[in-house]
């Protein structure tokens, strides 16, 4: 695998990792909660549990990204300013997952 389909594979992984919490109500899309009867709604996942989960995602991803650039070649160090910049921006590629589960008007 070439550089070039490494970072498009890291680039979708951090788009779909990021949205991931936001698009479905099971934990990590694979492990159904339970449900809990709320005046007749179905059980919905709080907000701290789909942050919680987009952290987890973005230590998973950034491993993926980490053994795919130690196939490469040397891997570089990095250091926090590396770590703000990635979360930041991990935060940004949630956007449209936050966007469809909180702020679009449901009719």
């Amino acid at each position: 695998m070439d550089v070039t389909v490494s970072s498009w594979l890291v680039i979708a992984l951090g788009i779909l990792g990021a949205n991931l919490p936001f698009l479905n109500e099971k934990l990590f899309a694979a492990v159904p909660l339970k449900k809990a009867a709320q005046a007749g709604q179905g059980w919905r996942k709080p907000l701290a549990l789909r942050l919680l989960e987009m952290v987890i995602l973005y230590f998973i991803v950034g491993a993926v990204a980490f053994a795919l650039e130690a196939r490469i070649g040397n891997g570089f160090p990095q250091t926090w300013e590396f770590y703000a910049i990635t979360g930041c921006l991990f935060l940004v590629l949630a956007f449209p997952g936050f966007v469809t589960r909180y702020l679009r008007k449901r009719h």
